[in-house]
């Protein structure tokens, strides 16, 4: 399952891998959520390793598999300038038991290396689909 599992994460994941183009978000003054930047957040190992953490860490909802639910679920969260994943939350979802399984691997992701721009740290939006498939 697992080996199904990331091809299809790398079949479907691999366009969305990136900063959104869109106006810029203002949260606070001085403190925007930027969807274009100069260099993009990249997590540890850079997208290899993004699909293997997914692999290896999503764990199928009991509920869903009983239900036989499948399905992907769009995730969209800001990459912090320390690294860290905030502002989590479920774009699209076939099953709230799905929902809840993608923001738990978003939420305990590994820091990644901040986007940039004009050299400086900034915050980030991301928007990732994880699929969720049974065997």
């Amino acid at each position: 399952m697992r080996k199904a599992l990331l091809l299809l994460l790398l079949a479907v994941a691999g366009g969305a891998l990136h900063a959104q183009t869109a106006d810029t978000t203002p949260v606070a003054a001085g403190n925007e959520i930027y969807t274009v930047v100069e260099r993009s957040p990249e997590f540890p190992g850079g997208y290899e390793g993004l699909i293997q953490y997914l692999a290896a860490n999503i764990q199928y909802p009991e509920q869903a598999k009983a239900e036989g639910v499948e399905g992907t679920v769009s995730v969209t969260f800001v990459i912090e300038p320390d690294g860290t994943t905030s502002h989590r939350r479920v774009l699209r979802s076939p099953h709230e038991a799905l929902s809840q399984e993608a923001l738990r691997v978003i939420r305990e992701m590994p820091r990644w290396k901040a986007g940039r721009v004009r050299g400086e740290k900034v915050r980030v939006q991301y928007t990732l689909p994880i699929n969720f498939e049974l065997n």
